[in-house]
């Protein structure tokens, strides 16, 4: 608030009576008046340019009018002239199609007479041929049914022949083939027994090796299991001896650590302390610099005031 009251003394006493405020606002307003005036002038001419062109747009406007109504009328004459020309040509094509027609009609008449003569001539032709043709297929069928008989008991006595002298055949290879089967099977039964006493053997003889195997791997898993037992301690016993050197070995490094660290914790503490002392004394210092500020600011305080 005091310096709001001493700056608009020094303003009034440097400027006079009118502020910067008010002269700027004064500015602003002969800026404005200036920009209204030109701005009124541009309007006119816009104005008057806008209404030159909506004359422009009104006399195109009716000259189109014009043109469209002209060429419509053109149009609408021309389409009467062609609807004239379609109604005769539909005419002309009425009366060629009726005159085809009836010329057609005659010829229609004209082939169906002739063709139901032909038809009548060909059934007679038919018929007679038909005549001749069955009379001779007739005796040549009865030949046929004759020699198809004869052909047929000849055949059965022949296949009868066939039949009595292929089952003598068979019946004498049936005969062969009995006693080659009683044979084979023979052969087979003593191949069988020989293969079965072979396999016997091999077996019993493999049951001994087995035996003896066992027994062996027997013995050996048992030395095995004693070697690995004898191993086993040996290295329980040296890895129990160097965990045990180790612990020795861990405890001396704790107890060393302890001491490290109660060092440590000492030289931080004694840091600690020192920089508590340098901080007391810098806060110290502090407070009298600051006293001896508060003291100069009195001092020029109490001066202006003393001026003003």
């Amino acid at each position: 608030y005091l310096a709001r009251k001493f700056f608009y003394l020094w303003a009034k006493i440097t400027f006079g009576q009118v502020l910067p405020s008010k002269a700027r606002c004064f500015y602003d307003q002969k800026i404005l008046q200036k920009t209204f005036g030109e701005w009124k002038e541009q309007w006119t001419v816009c104005r008057e340019k806008k209404l030159s062109l909506r004359a422009d747009h009104h006399y195109r406007h009716l000259l189109l009018n014009f043109i469209f109504k002209a060429w419509r009328a053109y149009v609408c004459q021309q389409q009467g002239k062609r609807n004239k020309c379609y109604v005769a040509e539909s005419h002309a094509k009425k009366q060629t199609l009726l005159r085809t027609w009836k010329r057609w009609l005659v010829y229609v008449d004209v082939q169906r007479t002739k063709h139901g003569m032909q038809s009548v001539a060909l059934a007679f032709r038919e018929r007679r041929c038909l005549r001749i043709s069955w009379a001779v297929w007739r005796r040549q069928h009865y030949q046929k049914c004759s020699g198809h008989k004869m052909n047929i008991l000849a055949l059965q006595h022949w296949a009868q022949s066939l039949q009595f002298r292929a089952w003598l055949q068979w019946q004498e290879l049936y005969l062969h083939i009995q006693n080659e089967k009683q044979k084979d099977i023979r052969a087979v039964t003593h191949h069988q027994h020989w293969e079965l006493r072979r396999c016997v053997g091999a077996w019993l003889g493999y049951l001994n090796l087995h035996r003896v195997k066992k027994r062996q791997n027997e013995l050996a898993q048992e030395f095995h299991r004693s070697r690995m037992l004898q191993r086993c301690f040996s290295d329980w016993q040296l890895s129990w001896r160097c965990r045990r050197r180790m612990h020795a070995h861990q405890r001396d490094l704790e107890k060393q650590a302890a001491r490290i660290a109660l060092w440590r914790v000492f030289a931080h503490w004694k840091h600690y302390v020192v920089l508590c002392v340098e901080e007391a004394q810098q806060c110290e210092l502090a407070e009298k610099h600051y006293e001896c500020h508060l003291l100069v600011l009195q001092k020029y305080w109490n001066h202006w005031k003393s001026h003003l």
